[in-house]
Protein backbone atom coordinates (compact mmCIF):
# COMPACT_ATOMS: atom_id res chain seq x y z
CA UNK A 1 0.00 0.00 0.00
CA UNK A 2 1.30 3.39 -0.75
CA UNK A 3 0.25 6.77 1.04
CA UNK A 4 -0.34 10.54 0.08
CA UNK A 5 -1.12 12.97 1.75
CA UNK A 6 -1.94 16.49 0.48
CA UNK A 7 -0.94 19.58 2.46
CA UNK A 8 -2.44 22.97 0.02
CA UNK A 9 -0.32 25.61 1.85
CA UNK A 10 1.93 28.08 -0.07
CA UNK A 11 3.02 31.03 0.88
CA UNK A 12 2.93 32.37 -2.43
CA UNK A 13 1.41 31.13 -5.28
CA UNK A 14 2.84 29.86 -8.64
CA UNK A 15 0.92 30.97 -11.35
CA UNK A 16 1.46 27.74 -13.29
CA UNK A 17 0.41 25.48 -10.83
CA UNK A 18 -2.87 23.16 -11.13
CA UNK A 19 -2.61 21.88 -7.91
CA UNK A 20 -4.92 22.47 -5.10
CA UNK A 21 -3.54 25.09 -2.68
CA UNK A 22 -3.85 28.67 -1.15
CA UNK A 23 -2.38 30.67 1.28
CA UNK A 24 -1.98 29.35 5.01
CA UNK A 25 -4.00 31.90 6.82
CA UNK A 26 -5.27 30.36 9.64
CA UNK A 27 -5.58 26.88 8.43
CA UNK A 28 -2.38 25.85 8.63
CA UNK A 29 -2.79 24.74 12.36
CA UNK A 30 -3.78 21.88 14.52
CA UNK A 31 -6.92 21.00 13.52
CA UNK A 32 -5.80 20.69 10.09
CA UNK A 33 -3.11 18.30 11.26
CA UNK A 34 -5.69 16.18 13.24
CA UNK A 35 -8.57 16.16 10.34
CA UNK A 36 -5.72 14.20 8.44
CA UNK A 37 -5.22 11.99 11.37
CA UNK A 38 -9.19 11.38 11.46
CA UNK A 39 -9.68 10.50 7.89
CA UNK A 40 -6.65 8.23 8.25
CA UNK A 41 -8.43 6.46 11.13
CA UNK A 42 -11.36 6.21 9.10
CA UNK A 43 -9.60 4.90 5.95
CA UNK A 44 -8.11 2.43 7.99
CA UNK A 45 -9.99 -0.73 7.37
CA UNK A 46 -9.89 -0.28 3.66
CA UNK A 47 -6.04 -0.49 3.77
CA UNK A 48 -4.34 -3.99 3.42
CA UNK A 49 -1.13 -4.91 4.11
CA UNK A 50 1.77 -2.36 5.35
CA UNK A 51 3.08 0.69 4.01
CA UNK A 52 5.35 0.84 1.03
CA UNK A 53 6.01 4.22 0.17
CA UNK A 54 4.85 7.37 1.51
CA UNK A 55 4.22 11.25 -0.11
CA UNK A 56 4.09 14.10 1.30
CA UNK A 57 2.98 16.70 -1.42
CA UNK A 58 1.59 20.38 -1.78
CA UNK A 59 1.35 22.75 -2.00
CA UNK A 60 4.18 23.27 0.29
CA UNK A 61 4.54 20.31 3.25
CA UNK A 62 7.25 22.22 4.54
CA UNK A 63 5.71 25.23 5.92
CA UNK A 64 4.20 23.24 8.70
CA UNK A 65 5.51 23.95 11.72
CA UNK A 66 7.87 21.31 13.68
CA UNK A 67 4.80 20.72 15.88
CA UNK A 68 2.35 20.37 13.31
CA UNK A 69 4.62 18.05 11.18
CA UNK A 70 5.91 16.03 14.38
CA UNK A 71 2.70 15.31 15.22
CA UNK A 72 1.29 14.43 11.50
CA UNK A 73 4.28 11.70 11.43
CA UNK A 74 3.80 10.65 14.77
CA UNK A 75 0.37 10.61 13.83
CA UNK A 76 0.59 8.54 10.93
CA UNK A 77 3.20 6.28 12.39
CA UNK A 78 0.92 5.32 14.67
CA UNK A 79 -2.31 4.37 12.37
CA UNK A 80 -0.78 2.41 9.42
CA UNK A 81 2.21 -0.05 9.64
CA UNK A 82 5.30 2.09 8.35
CA UNK A 83 8.21 -0.71 9.31
CA UNK A 84 8.37 -1.61 5.56
CA UNK A 85 8.49 2.06 3.94
CA UNK A 86 11.14 2.05 2.07
CA UNK A 87 10.79 5.69 0.76
CA UNK A 88 9.19 8.77 2.14
CA UNK A 89 9.27 12.01 0.68
CA UNK A 90 8.45 15.18 1.57
CA UNK A 91 7.99 18.30 -1.24
CA UNK A 92 9.95 21.26 -0.36
CA UNK A 93 10.49 25.02 -1.23
CA UNK A 94 13.13 27.30 -0.57
CA UNK A 95 13.63 29.51 2.47
CA UNK A 96 10.71 26.82 4.09
CA UNK A 97 13.08 25.30 5.98
CA UNK A 98 16.13 25.79 7.97
CA UNK A 99 18.44 22.94 9.52
CA UNK A 100 16.89 22.84 12.23
CA UNK A 101 14.04 21.89 10.53
CA UNK A 102 15.44 19.55 8.05
CA UNK A 103 16.98 17.77 10.57
CA UNK A 104 13.57 17.05 12.58
CA UNK A 105 12.20 15.61 9.00
CA UNK A 106 14.94 13.10 9.03
CA UNK A 107 14.75 12.35 13.07
CA UNK A 108 10.74 11.80 12.24
CA UNK A 109 11.84 8.95 9.46
CA UNK A 110 11.37 11.12 6.68
CA UNK A 111 14.05 9.89 4.10
CA UNK A 112 13.89 11.57 0.42
CA UNK A 113 13.05 15.45 -0.29
CA UNK A 114 11.86 16.77 -3.90
CA UNK A 115 12.93 20.35 -3.78
CA UNK A 116 11.45 22.64 -6.19
CA UNK A 117 13.53 24.62 -8.23
CA UNK A 118 12.11 25.01 -11.13
CA UNK A 119 14.98 27.20 -12.77
CA UNK A 120 18.29 28.61 -11.33
CA UNK A 121 18.02 31.50 -13.62
CA UNK A 122 17.08 35.13 -12.78
CA UNK A 123 15.03 35.49 -16.16
CA UNK A 124 13.14 32.31 -15.69
CA UNK A 125 12.21 32.70 -12.19
CA UNK A 126 11.37 36.40 -12.50
CA UNK A 127 8.46 34.68 -15.35
CA UNK A 128 7.28 32.20 -13.28
CA UNK A 129 7.27 34.44 -10.65
CA UNK A 130 8.92 32.36 -8.29
CA UNK A 131 10.17 33.69 -4.48
CA UNK A 132 13.64 32.15 -4.45
CA UNK A 133 17.25 32.92 -5.94
CA UNK A 134 19.63 30.96 -7.60
CA UNK A 135 21.64 31.22 -4.27
CA UNK A 136 18.79 30.70 -2.21
CA UNK A 137 17.91 27.57 -3.97
CA UNK A 138 21.42 26.02 -3.89
CA UNK A 139 21.62 26.24 0.05
CA UNK A 140 18.16 25.12 0.27
CA UNK A 141 20.16 21.76 -1.03
CA UNK A 142 23.25 22.04 0.78
CA UNK A 143 20.86 22.15 3.88
CA UNK A 144 19.45 19.25 3.47
CA UNK A 145 22.64 17.18 2.56
CA UNK A 146 23.58 18.47 5.93
CA UNK A 147 20.64 17.15 7.50
CA UNK A 148 21.99 13.70 6.10
CA UNK A 149 19.15 13.31 3.27
CA UNK A 150 20.64 11.02 0.93
CA UNK A 151 17.92 10.97 -1.57
CA UNK A 152 17.31 14.62 -2.45
CA UNK A 153 15.15 15.67 -6.05
CA UNK A 154 15.40 18.68 -7.98
CA UNK A 155 12.41 20.09 -9.84
CA UNK A 156 13.30 21.35 -13.45
CA UNK A 157 10.89 23.13 -15.66
CA UNK A 158 11.34 23.71 -19.61
CA UNK A 159 9.77 25.61 -22.32
CA UNK A 160 8.94 28.55 -20.76
CA UNK A 161 7.89 31.35 -22.87
CA UNK A 162 11.34 33.60 -22.76
CA UNK A 163 13.56 30.88 -22.13
CA UNK A 164 16.14 30.32 -24.03
CA UNK A 165 18.59 27.17 -24.73
CA UNK A 166 21.40 28.71 -23.48
CA UNK A 167 19.25 29.75 -20.19
CA UNK A 168 17.67 25.51 -19.97
CA UNK A 169 21.51 24.49 -20.79
CA UNK A 170 22.82 26.51 -17.85
CA UNK A 171 19.67 25.53 -15.36
CA UNK A 172 20.80 21.98 -16.17
CA UNK A 173 24.93 22.26 -15.62
CA UNK A 174 23.99 24.03 -12.49
CA UNK A 175 21.60 21.52 -11.36
CA UNK A 176 24.27 18.74 -12.35
CA UNK A 177 27.00 20.41 -10.58
CA UNK A 178 25.15 19.83 -7.32
CA UNK A 179 24.95 16.20 -8.02
CA UNK A 180 21.77 15.24 -6.58
CA UNK A 181 20.10 11.81 -6.77
CA UNK A 182 17.09 13.20 -9.15
CA UNK A 183 16.16 15.06 -11.37
CA UNK A 184 12.94 16.09 -12.67
CA UNK A 185 12.73 18.30 -15.67
CA UNK A 186 8.92 18.96 -16.64
CA UNK A 187 7.75 20.99 -19.75
CA UNK A 188 5.78 23.67 -18.68
CA UNK A 189 1.83 22.75 -19.71
CA UNK A 190 -1.03 25.49 -19.24
CA UNK A 191 -3.31 24.16 -16.30
CA UNK A 192 -7.16 24.63 -15.68
CA UNK A 193 -7.94 27.67 -12.44
CA UNK A 194 -4.13 29.16 -13.64
CA UNK A 195 -2.97 32.56 -14.01
CA UNK A 196 -0.84 31.23 -16.64
CA UNK A 197 -3.62 29.52 -18.57
CA UNK A 198 -5.55 32.68 -18.93
CA UNK A 199 -2.33 35.07 -20.18
CA UNK A 200 -1.86 32.20 -22.89
CA UNK A 201 -5.82 32.81 -24.03
CA UNK A 202 -5.17 36.46 -23.93
CA UNK A 203 -2.14 35.72 -26.76
CA UNK A 204 0.45 37.00 -23.77
CA UNK A 205 2.17 33.28 -23.60
CA UNK A 206 2.76 31.12 -26.53
CA UNK A 207 3.17 27.74 -27.15
CA UNK A 208 6.09 26.56 -29.59
CA UNK A 209 6.31 23.13 -30.16
CA UNK A 210 9.84 23.21 -31.56
CA UNK A 211 11.06 25.02 -28.41
CA UNK A 212 9.51 21.96 -26.29
CA UNK A 213 11.52 19.54 -28.96
CA UNK A 214 14.52 21.42 -28.58
CA UNK A 215 14.87 21.61 -24.90
CA UNK A 216 13.26 18.20 -24.27
CA UNK A 217 16.30 16.93 -26.19
CA UNK A 218 18.65 19.15 -24.91
CA UNK A 219 18.06 17.89 -21.07
CA UNK A 220 17.70 14.45 -22.39
CA UNK A 221 20.93 13.88 -23.91
CA UNK A 222 23.16 16.33 -20.89
CA UNK A 223 21.60 14.40 -18.63
CA UNK A 224 22.07 10.77 -19.82
CA UNK A 225 25.65 11.65 -20.60
CA UNK A 226 26.19 13.28 -16.88
CA UNK A 227 25.13 10.07 -15.52
CA UNK A 228 21.48 10.07 -14.98
CA UNK A 229 19.11 7.50 -16.80
CA UNK A 230 15.58 8.48 -18.56
CA UNK A 231 13.38 6.46 -16.57
CA UNK A 232 10.28 8.25 -17.29
CA UNK A 233 9.56 11.18 -19.53
CA UNK A 234 9.77 13.90 -17.47
CA UNK A 235 12.39 11.51 -14.69
CA UNK A 236 15.83 11.14 -14.58
CA UNK A 237 17.83 9.34 -11.52
CA UNK A 238 21.42 7.97 -10.80
CA UNK A 239 21.29 4.00 -9.97
CA UNK A 240 19.01 3.85 -7.12
CA UNK A 241 17.71 7.32 -6.72
CA UNK A 242 14.10 6.51 -8.77
CA UNK A 243 11.24 7.71 -7.19
CA UNK A 244 9.95 4.28 -6.24
CA UNK A 245 6.47 6.19 -5.34
CA UNK A 246 5.58 7.58 -8.13
CA UNK A 247 6.90 3.84 -10.31
CA UNK A 248 3.58 2.83 -7.73
CA UNK A 249 1.45 5.35 -9.85
CA UNK A 250 2.39 4.17 -13.03
CA UNK A 251 2.44 1.12 -12.36
CA UNK A 252 -1.27 0.70 -11.34
CA UNK A 253 -0.84 -0.01 -7.37
CA UNK A 254 -3.41 1.01 -4.83
CA UNK A 255 -2.81 4.45 -2.81
CA UNK A 256 -4.34 6.30 -0.45
CA UNK A 257 -4.88 9.43 -0.71
CA UNK A 258 -5.05 12.04 2.67
CA UNK A 259 -5.30 15.54 2.96
CA UNK A 260 -7.92 18.47 0.83
CA UNK A 261 -7.83 17.51 -2.82
CA UNK A 262 -5.98 14.22 -2.98
CA UNK A 263 -6.94 11.50 -4.87
CA UNK A 264 -7.22 8.06 -3.73
CA UNK A 265 -7.34 4.77 -5.96
CA UNK A 266 -8.19 1.61 -4.15
CA UNK A 267 -9.73 -1.50 -4.39
CA UNK A 268 -11.05 -0.71 -8.14
CA UNK A 269 -12.65 2.52 -6.48
CA UNK A 270 -11.15 6.26 -7.18
CA UNK A 271 -12.59 9.50 -4.85
CA UNK A 272 -11.45 12.87 -4.07
CA UNK A 273 -11.29 13.85 -0.91
CA UNK A 274 -12.71 16.80 -1.14
CA UNK A 275 -10.95 20.33 -1.96
CA UNK A 276 -11.74 22.83 -0.09
CA UNK A 277 -9.67 22.94 3.02
CA UNK A 278 -12.03 24.64 5.85
CA UNK A 279 -15.04 22.73 4.38
CA UNK A 280 -12.45 19.33 5.26
CA UNK A 281 -11.43 20.42 8.19
CA UNK A 282 -15.13 20.74 9.80
CA UNK A 283 -16.50 17.43 8.15
CA UNK A 284 -13.59 15.70 9.46
CA UNK A 285 -14.13 17.42 13.03
CA UNK A 286 -18.32 15.97 12.39
CA UNK A 287 -17.50 12.80 12.03
CA UNK A 288 -18.71 13.23 8.19
CA UNK A 289 -17.26 11.35 4.93
CA UNK A 290 -14.91 13.52 2.92
CA UNK A 291 -14.58 11.73 -0.15
CA UNK A 292 -16.25 13.27 -3.46
CA UNK A 293 -16.30 11.88 -7.29
CA UNK A 294 -16.37 8.24 -6.16
CA UNK A 295 -16.10 6.20 -9.40
CA UNK A 296 -15.60 2.53 -9.98
CA UNK A 297 -12.65 1.63 -12.23
CA UNK A 298 -13.57 -0.51 -15.39
CA UNK A 299 -11.35 -2.98 -16.94
CA UNK A 300 -11.44 -0.37 -19.98
CA UNK A 301 -10.63 2.32 -17.59
CA UNK A 302 -7.13 0.53 -15.88
CA UNK A 303 -6.55 -0.37 -19.33
CA UNK A 304 -6.48 3.16 -20.65
CA UNK A 305 -4.51 4.40 -17.65
CA UNK A 306 -2.06 1.70 -17.47
CA UNK A 307 -0.95 1.82 -21.06
CA UNK A 308 -0.70 6.03 -21.16
CA UNK A 309 1.12 5.80 -17.76
CA UNK A 310 3.83 2.73 -18.57
CA UNK A 311 4.43 4.37 -21.96
CA UNK A 312 6.13 6.94 -20.59
CA UNK A 313 8.56 4.45 -18.51
CA UNK A 314 11.60 2.56 -19.53
CA UNK A 315 10.11 -0.68 -19.46
CA UNK A 316 7.14 0.54 -22.25
CA UNK A 317 3.89 -1.59 -22.54
CA UNK A 318 2.82 -4.91 -22.75
CA UNK A 319 1.44 -5.66 -26.04
CA UNK A 320 -1.64 -7.57 -23.82
CA UNK A 321 -2.83 -3.92 -23.40
CA UNK A 322 -3.11 -3.06 -27.47
CA UNK A 323 -6.30 -4.04 -28.81
CA UNK A 324 -5.64 -2.86 -32.28
CA UNK A 325 -1.92 -4.00 -34.18
CA UNK A 326 -2.83 -1.48 -37.43
CA UNK A 327 -1.66 1.66 -35.17
CA UNK A 328 1.72 0.07 -33.72
CA UNK A 329 3.09 -0.95 -37.26
CA UNK A 330 2.41 2.78 -38.54
CA UNK A 331 4.11 4.18 -35.53
CA UNK A 332 6.81 1.67 -35.54
CA UNK A 333 7.89 2.13 -39.37
CA UNK A 334 7.68 5.94 -38.36
CA UNK A 335 10.88 5.31 -36.09
CA UNK A 336 8.42 5.89 -32.56
CA UNK A 337 8.34 2.77 -31.01
CA UNK A 338 10.05 -0.64 -31.49
CA UNK A 339 8.74 -4.35 -29.96
CA UNK A 340 11.25 -5.67 -27.41
CA UNK A 341 10.33 -9.35 -25.15
CA UNK A 342 6.72 -8.50 -25.99
CA UNK A 343 6.73 -4.85 -24.77
CA UNK A 344 6.28 -1.57 -26.79
CA UNK A 345 9.08 0.98 -25.89
CA UNK A 346 8.89 4.41 -27.30
CA UNK A 347 12.17 5.11 -29.25
CA UNK A 348 14.09 8.72 -28.58
CA UNK A 349 11.77 10.25 -31.13
CA UNK A 350 8.84 8.81 -29.94
CA UNK A 351 9.65 10.01 -26.41
CA UNK A 352 8.73 13.72 -27.09
CA UNK A 353 5.42 12.28 -28.58
CA UNK A 354 4.53 10.35 -25.64
CA UNK A 355 0.91 11.39 -25.10
CA UNK A 356 -0.19 11.65 -28.73
CA UNK A 357 1.49 8.05 -29.26
CA UNK A 358 -0.57 7.01 -26.64
CA UNK A 359 -4.17 8.31 -28.24
CA UNK A 360 -3.12 6.53 -31.25
CA UNK A 361 -2.74 3.27 -29.33
CA UNK A 362 -5.44 3.34 -26.83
Amino acid sequence: MHLYVHIPFCHHICPYCGFYKHTPSRLANQDFVEAVLSEAEKRLPDVSGKIETAYFGGGTPTLLSCSHLTRLCEGLTGIFDFSDCREWTIEANPATFDLKKAKLMRELGLSRVSLGIQSFTPETLKTLDRDHTREDAIKAFETLRTADFNQVSLDLMFSIPGQTLEQWQYDLETAVSLSPNHISAYNLTYEEDTEFLKRHETGELDIDEDRDADQFYLGLDYLEENGYHHYEISNYAKPDGESQHNRAYWFGADYLGLGPGAVTTLNRQRWKTLPDTAAYIKASAAGLDTRTDIEVLTDEDKRLEALALQLRTREGVPLSLIETPGPVKTLARQGLLVEEGGRLLLTRHGKALADPIAAALA
